[in-house]
């Protein structure tokens, strides 16, 4: 059975502004990289398998650590005895991974918004010491780990929190393609099921947060991606953040 707490944290209602951010989607509309339905699907699943596999590791990763019942356990040789727990120094580590996996300095302050936004809501509905301790991330936590956190005190599992990230990226770039393209919702739709469901089944097969140093994460990008975002930073009329 799924728990409702996990369908509030994927509904697009619930107030993160992701809203306001396209996934890239509105700089490749305006060089013509996304067009119509069909470049819209190849667009997303392109941002899935890079960036989508990166975040998707990155939020089941910090879910993880989350989710330990041991965290604040030490051993007598000063080791945690399951796991590592989520820590100022884990989530500075997570932290510095995670920024250097996106070159454009416009895009980490976009995340970091994201992710301040993310926190503050969560922490409102599921409250917890996860949360806490992502919140005082210097400047804000990167959306992944803000969700990461959100979803592990929620009460996901890491699995779930890589679906969950998953959702939001594609979520972000088909209601972007509604939007700027006028699309047919329906047909928009489809593509993301589709796209989000392919991307699970390959991009997560392997459990790619199953690690205990973030450093060994994935690092899949696109630097068109970063490119594209930095150049939006710079426009003064423009209908998403990024």
């Amino acid at each position: 059975m799924v728990a409702p707490s996990l369908l509030l944290l994927a509904d697009a209602r619930f107030p993160t502004g992701g809203h306001a951010h396209s996934a890239g989607t509105e700089q490749a509309v305006a060089i013509g990289d996304v067009r119509d339905v069909e470049s819209l699907d190849r667009y997303l699943r392109a941002r899935l398998a890079t960036t989508g596999r990166t975040d998707a590791a990155f939020t089941a990763f910090t879910c993880r650590m989350g989710s330990d019942p041991n965290r604040h356990l030490i051993d007598a040789e000063g080791r945690r005895p399951v796991g590592w727990g989520l820590t100022p120094s884990d989530l500075a580590a997570t932290d510095r991974e995670y920024s250097a996996r996106m070159p454009s300095p416009y895009l980490r302050d976009a995340s970091r918004r994201l992710g301040r936004q993310l926190v503050r809501v969560a922490s409102r509905t599921w409250p917890s010491a996860a949360l806490a301790e992502v919140a005082a991330t210097p400047g804000g936590p990167h959306q992944p780990i803000a969700l990461g956190a959100a979803a592990a005190s929620a009460g996901a599992r890491p699995v779930d929190a890589a679906v969950l990230a998953l959702h939001h990226l594609a979520g972000a770039v088909a209601t972007a393609g509604v939007r700027l393209l006028g699309l047919d919702p329906i047909e928009v739709a489809a593509v993301q099921a589709e796209a989000t469901e392919t991307a699970a089944a390959t991009a997560l097969v392997d459990e790619p947060w199953l690690v205990d140093d973030p450093a060994h994460l994935p690092a899949s990008g696109g630097l068109l991606t970063e490119i594209l975002g930095e150049h939006h930073g710079s426009l003064d009329a423009r209908l998403f953040v990024a």
